[in-house]
C-alpha cells in the first residue's frame, strides 16, 4: 500500500505504513490475516488518506467487483469525507482510471477496469444489508451509538474470504459505547498477546501524563512535527476546553454527560426509613471504562409510592454476574433491567445473566395477587432506572440512603420474611 500512498501524493507517516503492514498480512493461503482492523489516534493525524488507501488497493489488488462501504458520523459526514477522497484522486494519475457518481443517495466510486465500488452508508440505513462486501470502514466510530453497522456489515461479509472490516476513529465521549466495547477488547487482545482476528493500534496519552506538556503530545500524536506543528497544537490548546483538547489531541476518552436526576431532587426524596413492599425489580449499570458497575433496586412502597436504592456499587465488573444470581436465587425478583446501549449491555456482562433477564423491555405486571405489586408491573427502564420516575413530582418517590452502618431492607411477600438476615446494604455516595 505504500506505493499507493506515494501515487495519491500522500506518502505515508511511519505510523500509517505500521498500520498498512501489518492490516496488509497475510496468511498462506493468501487470505487477510486480520478479519478487523481497529485505529484509534488523535485528530489530524492522516486517516483520512490512510483509508483512501486501504479503499482503493481493495479495488485495484484484491480481484474483480470488490465491493467497499465507507461510513462516518451520519450521512451528511460520510458524503463531506468521501467528497475529500474523490478530490484527492482527482489530483493524481488514478483519475484516468475512475468514474464518479455524485448525484445524493447514489454517490459512487467506480474503477471500471476491476468492476470495484466505494460507496458510502450510514447508521440505520439498509445499504449495508443484502449484498455482499469486501471492505466496510467505519470511519469516526466514536458517533456510533450501537452497533447496527457492524451488524449490517458482518453478514455481507460471510462469504467473502478476504473481505476485511476497518474501525477508525478518535476516542470518544461517555456514550462512546461501541467505540469503546472495541477499544477494551482491543487492549485486553494486545496484553494477551492475541495475534489472529483483529489487530489493534492506539496512539493516546497515558491517564497520567500532562495534558499541558509538549511532551505528552510528542509522545502521543503521530503526525506532530510531520503534518502537525507544535505551535498550532499549542494555540489550540489555549483555546479549547480542556476536556475536548484532550479528547481531540491527546486521544483520552472524555467524561460528558449531565446527571439524569438533579442533586436537589435527589435529596428531598432521601428517607432512611423507606422500604420496597412488593416483588423488587434490579438494575445493573455500568460506568464506560468499565471501572466500576452498580446494582440497584426498584419497586413499590406500602403507600403507593416508589423506592429506589442502590443495592451494591464495586470496582470492575466481574462481580456483577455472581452477586446477580445470589440476588435472584433470594427474592425471585422481576426480571433485571439492563439498557442493551450501555456498557452494561455488552457480551461481557451480559453472557452470564439468566436468559430471561430484560434488556431494556417493558414487561406485564404480574398476576394478581402478588401482594404490593401494581398491574402493569415495574420490570421497565422507566421504574428500575430510576430516571424517569415522575421526577416532576417528588411526592410520588422515594430513595433510601443513611450514613454508615445502617441498612435498607426490602419488604414482605407472602412466605417470606420482610427482613432479611442479612439486608442490604450500600455505602454513602454522591449522585
Amino acid at each position: 500500500m505504500g506505493s499507493l500512498a506515494r501515487l495519491i501524493g500522500q506518502p505515508f507517516m511511519p505510523w500509517q505504513a505500521q498500520v498498512a503492514n501489518v492490516a496488509g498480512e497475510l496468511l498462506a493461503d493468501g487470505r487477510p490475516a486480520y478479519r478487523e482492523v481497529r485505529v484509534t489516534v488523535p485528530r489530524q493525524s492522516g486517516k483520512t488518506s490512510l483509508i483512501l488507501v486501504a479503499e482503493v488497493d481493495r479495488s485495484l489488488n484484491w480481484g474483480g467487483h470488490q465491493r467497499t462501504l465507507y461510513t462516518a458520523q451520519d450521512r451528511n459526514s460520510s458524503r463531506e469525507k468521501w467528497a475529500e477522497q474523490v478530490d484527492l484522486l482527482r489530483d493524481t494519475p488514478l483519475r484516468r482510471l475512475v468514474k464518479v457518481r455524485q448525484s445524493n443517495g447514489s454517490e459512487r466510486i467506480l474503477w471500471p477496469a476491476t468492476g470495484s465500488t466505494i460507496s458510502i452508508t450510514a447508521s440505520g440505513e439498509t445499504s449495508g444489508h443484502g449484498q455482499t462486501l469486501d471492505l466496510g470502514v467505519i470511519d469516526e466510530a466514536f458517533a456510533q451509538r450501537d452497533s447496527r453497522l457492524e451488524q449490517a456489515f458482518r453478514p455481507a461479509m460471510v462469504t467473502r474470504p478476504n473481505a476485511q472490516m476497518w474501525v477508525v476513529s478518535t476516542m470518544g465521549g461517555a456514550d462512546s459505547f461501541f467505540l469503546h466495547d472495541r477499544v477494551d477488547d482491543g487492549r485486553a487482545r494486545v496484553e494477551v498477546g492475541q495475534r489472529s482476528g483483529v489487530c489493534y493500534f492506539e496512539w493516546s496519552a497515558g491517564d497520567d501524563d500532562d495534558p499541558d506538556d509538549p511532551r505528552t503530545w510528542w509522545a502521543c500524536m503521530p503526525a506532530l512535527g510531520r503534518t502537525v506543528t507544535e505551535e498550532v497544537i499549542q494555540a489550540d490548546h489555549d483555546a479549547m476546553d480542556q476536556a475536548e483538547f484532550a479528547r481531540a489531541y491527546l486521544n483520552r476518552r472524555a467524561a460528558t454527560g449531565r446527571p439524569v436526576i438533579d442533586a436537589a431532587s435527589w435529596q428531598a426524596c432521601r428517607d432512611s426509613t423507606s422500604q420496597l413492599a412488593g416483588l423488587p425489580c434490579f438494575s445493573v449499570d455500568v460506568v464506560p471504562d468499565r471501572s466500576a458497575a452498580s446494582i440497584g433496586v426498584a419497586g413499590w412502597r406500602q403507600d403507593r409510592r416508589r423506592h429506589v436504592e442502590i443495592v451494591e456499587h464495586r470496582p470492575g465488573v466481574d462481580w456483577v454476574v455472581e452477586r446477580m444470581t445470589g440476588l435472584d436465587r433470594r427474592w425471585r425478583p422481576l426480571p433485571t433491567v439492563v439498557d442493551p446501549a450501555s456498557p452494561a449491555g455488552s457480551p461481557r456482562v451480559r453472557s452470564g445473566l439468566r436468559p430471561d433477564f430484560r434488556c431494556g423491555h417493558r414487561r406485564p405486571g404480574p398476576p394478581p395477587g402478588a401482594a404490593g405489586v401494581e398491574r402493569g408491573g415495574i420490570g421497565g427502564p422507566e421504574t428500575a432506572i430510576g430516571g424517569r420516575l415522575g421526577l416532576g413530582s417528588q411526592d410520588r418517590w422515594r430513595h433510601f440512603a443513611t450514613g454508615s452502618g445502617h441498612s435498607g431492607t426490602l419488604g414482605s411477600r407472602e412466605g417470606r420474611p420482610g427482613r432479611p438476615p442479612n439486608p442490604l446494604r450500600w455505602p454513602p455516595r454522591v449522585w
